[in-house]
C-alpha cells in the first residue's frame, strides 16, 4: 500500500513542480501588479519573503535560479520599488537584497491571493477531507524538511 501511494504522491507532486503549473498559479497572483513583478520575477520576490535578505547567489539557490537571472530579476523588481540592494556588512564586496515596505506590501497582497486561490480550490471538497489533506500536507513537508 506504502510503494503504491508513494508512486501516487510522485505522480502529483511531479505534476505540481512543472514549470507550466507553477507559471500558471503565478500568472494568476501578479496578473495586474505590475513593478516589475512577473511570472519570473515572482519566484525572486517570493523566495527573498521567506528567507529575508541575502546576496544573489544565496538567493538564487534557495529558489533555483543562477546568479545572473537573479541579479536580473531583482533590477527589474528594484526599479519597481519592489526590493533594495545594500552593502552586505559581511562581506565588503557583497551585496544584499531585501525587500523595501513596498515590497513586504506587495508580498502580503500575493500571499491573500494564494490563500483565496487555493481555499477556493478546496471549497468544493468535503470539509473533513480539505482539514486531512491540509494536516497531511503540512505534516508531510515538515518531516520532508527535518529529515524525519
Amino acid at each position: 500500500m506504502a510503494e503504491q501511494l508513494g508512486a501516487r504522491l510522485e505522480a502529483a507532486l511531479g505534476e505540481l513542480l512543472q514549470r507550466r503549473t507553477r507559471l500558471g498559479l503565478y500568472a494568476e497572483l501578479v496578473d495586474g501588479i505590475g513593478r516589475g513583478l512577473d511570472i519570473s520575477s515572482y519566484p525572486l520576490l517570493a523566495g527573498l519573503a521567506r528567507i529575508g535578505p541575502a546576496t544573489a547567489v544565496r538567493l538564487g539557490r534557495e529558489i533555483g535560479l543562477d546568479r545572473s537571472g537573479t541579479s536580473r530579476y531583482a533590477s527589474r523588481l528594484e526599479a519597481g520599488g519592489l526590493l533594495r540592494r545594500a552593502p552586505d556588512p559581511d562581506d565588503a564586496r557583497g551585496v544584499l537584497l531585501s525587500l523595501t515596505a513596498e515590497g513586504e506590501k506587495v508580498v502580503a497582497v500575493l500571499r491573500a491571493r494564494l490563500a483565496d486561490l487555493l481555499g477556493a480550490r478546496l471549497a468544493g471538497w468535503p470539509p473533513a477531507e480539505a482539514t486531512a489533506f491540509v494536516g497531511g500536507l503540512d505534516r508531510f513537508v515538515r518531516e520532508l524538511r527535518d529529515g524525519s
